[in-house]
């Protein structure tokens, strides 16, 4: 009879202990490769916040800055990019297409953008995932917002609701552009990024807000122009905060790029959004490895656990081995079928996990896209992930070898003790 056979009737015949330890592993397993599933997910979503943009082009600040706040709506530009700048750029016949972007209000604490029906058209995410209305279509009228999920979802706006915009970046701004309302003429699907927290409008509307304010103030009452009056005038930004580019050949990213950097009709900085959002991500990634650590102690739990058991289990099993040792077996049998048993419970507890962590990241999966806007994919395990479990087989094996060893030495014992 082979070694796994008896250890796995040995097993069978203490079936509930072998079975709740064989679940306590698969819980823990699936805790670990869940947060593996999540962490990589996160990771990929952060990444893929933009994709599809070749280059970001604003003031000359920092690239980490011009990403926060082009990209994730957070802080603001130090200056902004003239509009016959961009207007240069966005002819040059290398560049495919260009969206501008303009900000600097806000609607309740959440961002308002600025920007042209490009941005729907060519603003990318999540790899390559284009926008998708809920409800409505993209601004047609100068005074029409698309709004993010967030945003209908939390302010509790409908198709046709009015919309007054604050001005500033402030939770609370005593200067709104109550004179010109807004009406929603769409609401997007969950992206899981910064759109759902963005209020979308036209880059003229933007110019439309502010056509009679003059260094940050708003003109006396007599002097302002109403929402009908500003559709008369020439709405043409004199500039914006930044704008994406997308290039019409990939090779000519870095030539680009050199240009805007070098650029002496004003200070420009170009920035590729993959290599901004891995500096990034290295900066704000480290509770993704926080969060790996507590599964990993939550694994190694579980094979203390199920070492305890194995080793309580010892004294009421001296009759086993005697039995084993009576039929011939050898010490070194004794030892070696405690570390399969070890190894088993482990194996078990793994294949175990691995089946528990799909069938809820299958159950969860809608769930957490439509409630956090975080996409798993369901694919197979990964090098990573079979290296891991991998691991935990082998941590058993090598726990496995104290009961092994404190049954060598009672089976010694055993044998050379006369009994009368």
């Amino acid at each position: 009879m082979g070694v796994l056979t008896l250890a796995w009737r040995s097993l069978w015949n203490r079936r509930t202990t072998a079975l709740l330890t064989i679940f306590a592993i698969a819980v823990s397993i699936a805790l670990l490769l869940g947060v593996e599933k999540m962490r990589s997910a996160a990771r990929d979503g952060f990444a893929n916040t933009v994709s599809g943009v070749d280059l970001i082009v604003g003031s000359r600040s920092g690239p980490l800055n011009l990403l926060l706040y082009s990209v994730f709506r957070v802080g603001d530009a130090t200056a902004n990019v003239t509009w016959p700048s961009y207007q240069l750029v966005a002819k040059h016949p290398d560049v495919a297409w260009t969206v501008p972007i303009s900000l600097g209000d806000s609607h309740r604490g959440f961002r308002v953008l600025g920007t042209t029906p490009a941005y729907f058209e060519h603003y990318r995410f999540a790899g390559g995932r284009q926008m998708e209305f809920m409800a409505g279509k993209p601004f047609d009228d100068l005074y029409d917002v698309v709004l993010g999920a967030d945003v209908a979802e939390q302010l509790g706006y409908q198709l046709g609701d009015s919309v007054v915009i604050a001005h500033g970046i402030g939770n609370v701004s005593f200067a709104k552009h109550d004179d010109k309302p807004f009406r929603v003429a769409g609401v997007l699907e969950r992206t899981g990024t910064p759109i759902d927290r963005t209020l979308h409008v036209s880059l003229q509307a933007i110019t439309a807000m502010h056509v009679d304010w003059q260094s940050g103030m708003q003109a006396p009452p007599g002097q302002r122009l109403d929402a009908d009056a500003a559709r008369e005038r020439d709405l043409t930004p004199d500039s914006i905060t930044a704008f994406m580019v997308g290039m019409q050949e990939k090779a000519a990213i870095f030539q680009m790029q050199r240009a805007l950097n070098e650029y002496r009709k004003e200070p420009l900085l170009a920035i590729i959004p993959g290599v901004a959002l891995k500096s990034l991500w290295d900066l704000v990634g480290i509770a993704d490895k926080a969060l790996m650590i507590v599964a990993a102690f939550v694994v190694f739990a579980g094979l203390l656990g199920m070492l305890t058991a194995i080793l309580t289990s010892l004294n009421e099993r001296r009759r086993e081995m005697a039995i084993l040792r009576s039929v011939g077996a050898q010490p070194r049998h004794v030892f070696t079928l405690l570390v399969a048993e070890a190894g088993l419970l482990a194996l078990l507890g793994v294949l175990l996990g691995v089946a528990l962590t799909y069938l809820l990241l299958l159950i969860g999966k809608p769930i957490l896209e439509a409630r956090f806007g975080i996409f798993i994919p369901l694919t197979g395990l990964t090098g990573y992930d079979i290296a891991i479990l991998s691991g935990v087989v082998v941590a058993a094996l090598i726990m496995g070898f104290v009961p092994a060893w404190r049954a060598y030495r009672n089976t010694l014992s055993d044998g050379l003790t006369i009994r009368v």
